[in-house]
């Protein structure tokens, strides 16, 4: 099968790798040349280019820019591709998305695989990025059933698990278990870097292990990332974080009144919960 990428990040890179593994012509779109060069010499895509008439050719395009630029970027790759293309995208959005480009599609699902690492482009990419990985699928009642079966095909090929829900649904889903902790994370590095006291920082900074490592990860990720979910997910994102501040101030309040047995209760319970997330 011939498959187009537009945009050559990670996700778009490693998607790539795994194609051809399976033997698809990839076709690959970055907005750099430079990007174009680097993937095809990574192996990554077998043609690269800035144009996006190169994906004219394509079955399948998946739609791997950052979330601003999904939609104009459709907008001006419609005019290559013929109407039983199938296409899709890797946003971690999914409300705003289909509602701007379902109309203009018959053939368009709405994507998000939920892989990822902390670096970005494509010198970021790998191979085996979405094994055992939660992808998720939103398409519509009116959305093909052969158009779906294709994307399912391919994502199942990349060993990834397969999930449907309705696109507002997965926005308020990732609101929890993305966005959220994007903002936390980086809260928390905020809160750490305010100690005014410069050798219990540098303390700090020299003790810190795996614990702040893991809870900060997503926060020195890529700043463009949080603020796209932020701005495209706003009404979800507010909603968990008015609940996480919530829940932070009946943490406050329990050591203020040094209520241990409460306390105690809260972790026990939240340590219980834990496992319904992560395996």
């Amino acid at each position: 099968m011939k498959i187009g990428i537009l945009g050559l990040g990670l996700i778009g890179g490693s998607l790539g790798f795994d194609l051809r593994s399976q033997g698809h012509n990839v076709l690959g779109v970055s907005r750099r040349e430079s990007t174009c060069q680097k993937a095809v010499a990574l192996g990554s895509v077998e043609q690269a280019s800035v144009d996006l008439s190169l994906l004219a050719s394509a079955e399948v395009v998946f739609i791997c820019t950052p979330i601003a630029l999904i939609v104009p970027q459709f907008e001006q790759l419609i005019a290559y591709l013929p109407s039983t293309t199938v296409v899709t995208d890797v946003g971690s959005v999914k409300a705003p998305i289909v509602e701007a480009i379902s109309p203009l599609w018959d053939n368009f699902i709405g994507g998000h695989p939920m892989a990822g690492r902390a670096d970005s482009g494509i010198e970021a990419a790998q191979r085996d990025l979405f094994v055992g990985k939660p992808y998720v699928l939103t398409p519509e009642t009116r959305t093909p059933t052969a158009a779906i079966s294709v994307v399912e095909e391919i994502v199942r090929s990349l060993g990834a698990n397969i999930y449907h829900c309705q696109p507002e649904q997965h926005d308020r889903a990732v609101a929890w278990i993305s966005h959220l902790p994007v903002m936390v994370s980086s809260s928390l590095i905020a809160a750490c870097m305010s100690e005014t006291d410069s050798e219990v920082l540098q303390l700090a900074q020299k003790f810190a292990s795996s614990g702040f490592r893991d809870t900060s990860r997503v926060g020195g990720g890529n700043p463009e990332l949080g603020l796209m979910m932020a701005r495209y997910n706003r009404q979800a994102l507010l909603r968990s974080l008015q609940h996480y501040r919530h829940n932070l101030d009946k943490l406050i309040h329990l050591i203020e009144q040094e209520d241990w047995t409460v306390l105690e209760e809260r972790l026990k319970s939240t340590g219980k919960a834990r496992p319904d997330f992560v395996e």
